[in-house]
Formats: structure tokens, sequence, C-alpha cells
């Protein structure tokens, strides 16, 4: 009841400063829910898949057999039109599918889905205003802070990831002239069941309005014991989030390393610099109560997964953890570049450089064009093992 009583409080607190500066229908919080807009609210899912007005629930079991136009037809046989007759989608190994097109002005408020399979070999991509690279590539299990393809709770502001496996993202994502969503399943064999919901309103869109970006990164092992989560970004905008799988080789506390933002023409060292893996997650001394590690989730950091070796098949020590600079966003100007130290303990106490597998997605937003990211992994080098 504490936790829920101080989330609403937080809540509330960054509700009133975002109506005291502005108020655009791009996003309701409690500090400006009671106040009208123009902003037209719309809803993108397998039941409507254009989002438009009057048009949702429209499938029919008589398209029975017409892929992702009537998945549910023989459950729904006996009640007809308007029955939750295509509920999901079925998307095979190697296809593409386009889960949302857009035209804007608007922002996507918020996403859920339920992806089955192997989350690593789903890769969700977004496109704003028509550009041909996406601002946000990722497989969907790390996109939703779950890297391990393994279920945990997580309940933050950004994200939020409910039992059985329902991901859910509060990111804003404001877009001019057009959004484009897509899903790829790279699997080799097994093809994907699909739920989602696009939630989104159309509405003008400020002229400072950044484009919401997400870039995963992989290194496995990490050979040079640095792992770079983002680098090569130009131009303004501010980073937001960082999500870390960190999976440990070694014996021992593996949390030693620090963060460095290096922005605006920093070269050998950064503007920003952490004082340990833990602290920048906001824990402390290990994330260690009573000998052991102490899972915790908060509005804006947490260690939300902790895999145990079971003695048998589960031999490693494998981590998630969050952390969104949502009240303390880190901003640039120029160009952006952020890494964390692969940083462990050896004998004699002195630190150990490690070669952990550290996957990571940073969020960010920033005035486009935006770079080229680095290319995308294969299925191959994106499986967990």
């Amino acid at each position: 009841m504490k936790q829920i009583l101080v989330l609403l409080a937080v809540i509330v607190i960054a509700g009133q400063v975002s109506s005291q500066t502005s108020f655009d229908g791009l996003n309701m919080n409690m500090g400006n829910i009671y106040r009208l807009s123009n902003a037209e609210t719309r809803s993108i899912s397998p039941e409507n898949f254009t989002g438009e007005k009057g048009k949702g629930g429209m499938a029919s079991p008589e398209d029975k057999g017409i892929r992702n136009k009537a998945n549910a037809a023989e459950v729904a046989r006996d009640l007809g039109q308007g029955w939750k007759v295509n509920p999901f989608i079925i998307i095979k190994p190697g296809e593409t599918f386009t889960l949302a097109e857009i035209d804007g002005p608007g922002s996507i408020q918020h996403i859920w889905m339920t992806p089955t399979g192997n989350w690593k070999f789903s890769i969700i991509r977004m496109y704003w205003d028509d550009e041909k690279e996406p601002s946000v590539e990722c497989p969907v299990g790390d996109f939703f802070a779950m890297g391990w393809n393994v279920y945990a709770p997580l309940s933050s502001l950004a994200v939020c990831v409910n039992p059985g496996s329902a991901f859910n993202c509060y990111w804003p994502m404001p877009f001019r002239k057009k959004c484009k969503i897509t899903m790829e399943n790279i699997n080799d064999k097994d093809e994907m069941r699909l739920y989602y919901q696009i939630d989104y309103t159309l509405t003008e869109v400020p002229d400072d309005a950044a484009y919401f970006h997400a870039q995963f990164r992989r290194s496995n092992p990490n050979m040079t014991s640095v792992h770079t989560l983002l680098d090569g970004v130009k131009g303004q905008g501010q980073y937001v989030g960082t999500y870390v799988a960190w999976g440990v080789n070694n014996n021992g506390w593996w949390g030693e390393g620090e963060i460095k933002f290096f922005m605006d023409g920093d070269s050998e060292f950064p503007t920003i610099c952490g004082t340990g893996t833990e602290d920048y997650f906001c824990g402390s001394y290990n994330f260690d109560r009573e000998g052991q590690y102490q899972e915790f989730c908060t509005p804006y950091a947490g260690l939300h997964q902790v895999i145990r070796p079971d003695g048998t098949y589960k031999s490693q020590q494998r981590f998630g953890l969050y952390r969104w600079h949502i009240l303390d966003p880190i901003r640039f100007k120029k160009d952006l570049k952020v890494t964390i130290q692969d940083l462990g303990w050896r004998h004699g106490h002195r630190y150990l450089p490690q070669k952990s597998d550290i996957a990571s997605v940073s969020y960010w937003y920033q005035a486009e064009p935006h770079a080229t990211f680095p290319e995308f992994p294969s299925w191959q080098e994106l499986e967990v093992n």
C-alpha cells in the first residue's frame, strides 16, 4: 500500500509540473486529466487494423481460412460478426507484419501485446514521418525489459509487464506526418501468434516535440570490458532510459562498473560518470540483503529480474535492470555516446575486467534525422545461450 501511495504521489506531482508548462493533447496525466482537448482517441488491433472510427470488430466468420482476417472464426461460428472473430494475428517465419500505419499528426500513448515464442526472435521496428530507416529496432522482449525470454513482473511508469506475459509501454511517441510499426519474425521455423493493441491520439504536435528512439546492442562475450550502450547519436535531444540484460560468467559481485555519458564533443573523459552499476540503477551495495540479491521495482528504476542457477542446465547468474530518466533526462545538443564498464572483483581485493554477456536497449528522444543504426544481429547472434 505504501508503494502505491508513493507512486500516485509521484504521478500527481509529475502531472502538475506538466500541466503548468503546456497542454497539447499529447499526454493526459493526473495533473491535467480534467481538461478538455480536441485530440481524437483511436486504437489499432487485429479487430481494427486501421484504427478508423466505427470500424472495430467487423471481421466475419465467413472469412475463415483467410489468415489474419478471421483467426478465431471457428470459435466464433455460433455467434457471428462482432464476437471476437479476429483477436490475434499470425506471423510466419521470415515474415514482417505491419502492426500499425497511421497518418498524423498524432502520438502513440500506449502499446500492449502478448508475443509468443522466442522474444529474441521477434523484432519490433518503428518509423516516423516516412523515414526509410527505423527509429526503434529491438527484439520485442528487450524493448519491454524482458531480454532473457523469461517472464518477470515489472511495474514502472514507462514499462509494465504483467501476468502471464503482458507487455505494456507508456513512452509517448509523437509523429507529424506518419507512424509505421512493424514486427518481424526472424525465427527459422516457428510461427508467432500475437495479440496486440496500439492506443494513440490524433492531435497537433508542438514544434519542439522530439521523436522517440530505441536501439538494441549486445556484447557476447564482452571482450573489451566496456559495453557501448549507444554511440553515433547526432543532433539535439535527451536520453531517457536504459534497460540491461546482464549475464555474468564469473563468480563474485559483478557490478562495479561505471556508466559514462559523453556528450557534445567529449572525447577521452565524459561529462557524467557514475560510481557503480548498482548505483546507476538506483540501488546500493550489490543489491544485497542478508546474502541474497533482492529484486525491486520502482517508478523509475529497478532490478526486476534475477535468474539464479538451478544446479543443472541454468548455470549462470542473469539479471534484468532498468533506469528511466523521466524526471532527470540527460540532455545533449550535438552528440551522445553512452558506455558502461564490465567490472567485478578478483583475488587480492582488486577490480576484475569481466567478459560478461550484456544486451541493452537505450531509449532517447531527438530531432530527426537520426544517424544510421549498427547492422542488426542475426537470430544466431541474438539467441540466449
